[in-house]
């Protein structure tokens, strides 16, 4: 396994079809707290209530509970230098594609426009009644229980609960970027969750280089990956870019 990035930028210049996968360490720099480990998510709550026959069952005293987790600090996070280096790799053509496993629309904010959202996102709602798509307005989040506009019927948030598959059309994408990819670059993910954790194994099997950014070691590194730098995402993206400018054909 290598280290270095140097060699990591070259990998990336070089890239017919870079593509990023993204987890919650690369929004824990916009404070975003992550799922697990100390400070995490499940430190405060209890994970049952995303499970979606626990949300249906008790759905009036969950809501309260799933706005607090995510939709208070999720609307007051702003992109960091990570996800705005993927977005500016993106309009530049270099990168062919974000799929990330966070919910928070930090992507987008940044200016990345391929992001395929694995598991959903919070921007939206399904009606459970009507099942009509409604956007989460302040209005309707300001209510104590959520309720559809059209129907006054519940609403459950458009991100993938446990026990829920994973969107189709998110699912074939991600899959069809992957296995055209040849450098996979993994960021700010332990690895342990399926079947978004499996991604990376099928780059690699598909022959892709992988680069992975992480504070610490995760699942894949002495496993899949080639090339491991350690730290802050917000911090080793934009080294990383600054590197890769070296080996692009507009800088010889």
């Amino acid at each position: 396994m290598d280290y270095s990035l140097e060699e990591a930028a070259r990998r990336i210049a070089r890239a017919r079809h870079l593509v990023a996968f993204t987890g919650a360490g690369i929004s824990a720099e916009s404070g975003i707290p992550t799922f697990r480990g100390p400070g995490g998510i499940w430190d405060k709550y209890d994970p049952q209530v995303l499970e979606l026959d626990f949300f249906l069952r008790n759905y009036d005293r969950v809501w309260p509970v799933i706005k607090d987790m995510f939709y208070t600090v999720i609307h007051k996070a702003e992109p960091n230098p990570a996800h705005y280096t993927l977005a500016d790799w993106e309009k530049r053509g270099l990168l062919k594609a974000v799929i990330t496993q966070n919910i928070d629309n930090l992507h987008q904010k940044a200016g990345s426009r391929n992001v395929i959202e694995y598991h959903g996102n919070t921007r939206q709602a399904v009606c459970l009644d009507c099942g009509r798509t409604v956007p989460l307005t302040e209005e309707i989040l300001s209510q104590q229980v959520p309720r559809c506009p059209h129907c006054g019927g519940r609403l459950k948030p458009d991100f993938v609960f446990f026990g829920e598959p994973i969107p189709p059309e998110a699912a074939r994408k991600a899959l069809e970027h992957t296995l055209r990819s040849d450098v996979y670059l993994v960021i700010g993910t332990t690895g342990i969750i399926i079947p978004a954790s499996l991604l990376p194994y099928e780059a690699k099997r598909n022959g892709a280089t992988v680069i992975e950014v992480n504070l610490h070691p995760s699942e894949y590194t002495g496993k899949i990956t080639d090339i491991f730098l350690q730290g802050k995402a917000g911090e080793i993206l934009p080294a990383l870019a600054k590197e890769t400018e070296k080996f692009l054909p507009s800088s010889n």
